[in-house]
């Protein structure tokens, strides 16, 4: 039956929101430099559980001097960090328990799944919730209520996104500040859309 079979309330499981920061955009070729994770449990998100750390890349993956100026993780900075197959064992563990939770997962399942095979890990394949797509259904429900609005994507750069509900603004590219960035951006995004179950999440 899976998750949605089923369709237990949306606050009876729990979701881990991550955020990566990497040595660029390219999954293939670029590292993980930085994972942040916060778990959502019963509806609230729990900050005493939650699990960041920087990661050291191979000696052949370079970093892209464009993602040195977003993130300011400079080389220097990671050289006594875990390498990624002691991290990847601590993001597996949570990623079985319940759902992932990201902002855009183009990005961040992309580099997840090929952190995984470089690792010799099995995918755990967990459900994805992508606020990037909740904001997508909010928009097109703000409109199907005022047919005359503007057709236009609403802002979906985590940043803008949160100002636009309202929500205070954190100090981007910190890959624990935006998982928490994006699990609260969920809670809220929830509410308007009115989510009772994770079959309403689909």
């Amino acid at each position: 039956m899976g998750w949605f079979g089923s369709a237990p309330r949306w606050d009876e499981v729990t979701y881990w929101a991550l955020d990566l920061e990497t040595g660029g955009l390219s999954a293939r070729s670029d590292p993980i430099l930085a994972v942040g994770m916060v778990p959502i449990r019963g509806g609230t998100i729990r900050l005493g559980e939650s699990y960041s750390t920087l990661v050291r890349p191979p000696r052949h993956m370079a970093i892209d001097p464009g993602s040195v100026r977003a993130h300011q993780l400079v080389p220097a900075e990671l050289e006594d960090a875990p390498r990624l197959p002691d991290v990847l064992p601590e993001v597996d563990r949570r990623l079985r328990e319940g759902v992932l939770l990201v902002h855009h997962q183009l990005i961040d399942v992309a580099f997840l799944k090929r952190a995984y095979e470089r690792v010799g890990l099995r995918w755990p394949a967990p459900r994805v919730v992508d606020t990037v797509d909740l904001l997508v259904r909010a928009a097109r429900r703000a409109r199907f209520a005022t047919p005359h609005a503007p057709d236009d994507l609403p802002p979906l750069k985590l940043p803008d996104a949160r100002a636009a509900h309202g929500l205070p603004e954190y100090q981007a590219h910190d890959a624990l500040t935006d998982a928490v960035s994006a699990a609260e951006l969920f809670l809220v995004l929830r509410a308007r859309l009115g989510v009772r179950t994770l079959r309403d999440l689909r």
